[in-house]
């Protein structure tokens, strides 16, 4: 019912900057919070960014904090991260999600999952 579309990922220096897009078609009402999470190699999927339908909860892990500004444009149907200062240890797999009901960080709660795009910083 909800198709989530990830763009914007690529090679970056660390240090730099990348601006990732989720774009969301169907029923776009169904995704009252949206959400980033990363998963590297080896590793578990975890939380990033996550944003409510009207933008007045907003929610980041503390290791981006102060580089990492999730947005979104419902009219676009459309969620951003933008990142800067980007760090070796960003690199990852960057996975765009929706919650149909309520905000949180837990990915098993969120019930749609885009295909993801690959960051890589190097140092």
């Amino acid at each position: 019912q909800v198709q989530l579309v990830e763009s914007g990922g690529g090679l970056v220096q660390a240090g730099g900057s990348l601006r990732l897009s989720c774009a969301a078609s169907g029923r776009t009402s169904s995704t009252y919070a949206m959400g980033w999470f990363r998963q590297a190699p080896g590793k578990e999927r975890k939380f990033v960014a996550s944003i409510n339908w009207s933008s007045s909860e907003i929610y980041y892990t503390d290791s981006v904090k102060g580089r990492f500004t999730i947005s979104r444009d419902n009219a676009k149907n459309t969620v951003y991260l933008q990142m800067n200062s980007l760090k070796p240890e960003d690199t990852a797999v960057y996975i765009c999600a929706a919650n149909e009901r309520y905000i949180t960080t837990r990915a098993l709660a969120y019930d749609y999952w885009g295909q993801g795009t690959q960051v890589t910083v190097s140092s």
